[in-house]
């Protein structure tokens, strides 16, 4: 719903594709450093096209571009053309619907943080990828927005006496690994990169999270926020956080992720007790080199 009325809005959510935009290049990278061409290339979480701009004929053929909400899906339908060939299908990326071992390369960018049960997503499409599959994905991580939840805390401490469920949750960064590994992918890598993006003010970083579609989603939160504790955080934030020359930061950490449906010609580490070499006597013969 969010999704739909922020890219109902088509200029002012061009205006904000600046980060989608960013991070889905920085995906784009993480596919081209694979020595493969694909055929075709499914993304779960397609928005309004962020990746299919990023990508060219060195990569893949085809992108098939799988999103929940028709209005963002089809936003740019008209009026952007691409390198590659692109596809759209309207697609909960909660329950992704592909043929067991049909895809060769599934890739998301910053939508899986919308996703209630991630395990069970990734092993679905797990199941969908063929044996040496790859899976690349960026998302939101659990520090993100991190100046301005404090901001908002700090804001309905003292004007209501409490904190109140302001910024939606993500997932931290620790926890990746064990969800590739539960998801059954190996050769996992899971990276962190920071986002640093200046605003006027915490009122325009508020206004271009919801041009984003990126507003708060949790279900118990307050349907508004009074006029005065917003006045206060945003107070607090250029107080707490504020540049030299009166704009604000905002941090998004964004959390990257490769892993490999298993193939029995990966490569494995060699068994326990197998080395040649004792490391104590490596180290033993450096020092005394040195």
């Amino acid at each position: 719903m969010q999704r739909d009325r922020a890219a109902s809005r088509v200029q002012d959510s061009r205006e904000v594709d600046y980060l989608k935009d960013e991070v889905a290049q920085r995906v784009a990278d993480r596919l081209l450093d694979i020595k493969r061409r694909y055929h075709t290339v499914v993304e779960i979480g397609s928005g309004c096209g962020h990746l299919a701009k990023a990508v060219d004929e060195d990569m893949m053929d085809k992108l098939v571009m799988c999103e929940m909400s028709p209005v963002s899906l089809n936003r740019d339908k008209r009026d952007q053309e691409y390198e590659v060939e692109v596809e759209r299908r309207v697609m909960d990326e909660e329950f992704p619907e592909f043929p067991a071992e049909s895809l060769d390369a599934v890739v998301s960018s910053l939508s899986m943080h919308w996703v209630n049960d991630l395990p069970g997503m990734m092993i679905q499409l797990r199941k969908a990828m063929v044996p040496d599959g790859v899976f690349i994905g960026a998302m939101f991580g659990g520090d993100s927005l991190f100046e301005l939840r404090t901001s908002l805390q700090l804001a309905d401490i003292e004007r209501d006496g409490g904190i109140a469920a302001r910024v939606s949750p993500l997932t931290d960064t620790r926890d990746m690994g064990g969800l590739m590994s539960r998801a059954g992918l190996t050769l996992s890598t899971v990276d962190v990169d920071n986002i640093v993006v200046n605003y006027p003010s915490m009122l325009h970083l508020i206004s271009d999270l919801n041009a984003m579609g990126e507003g708060n989603a949790v279900v118990q939160r307050l349907p508004f926020i009074k006029r005065d504790t917003l006045l206060a955080a945003s107070a607090i934030y250029k107080e707490m956080h504020g540049n030299e020359d009166g704009s604000i930061p905002a941090t998004f950490q964004v959390i990257y992720m490769i892993g490999w449906k298993p193939d029995p010609s990966q490569p494995k580490p060699l068994p326990r007790g197998s080395g040649q070499t004792s490391l104590g006597e490596l180290f033993d013969t450096t020092s005394h080199k040195l």
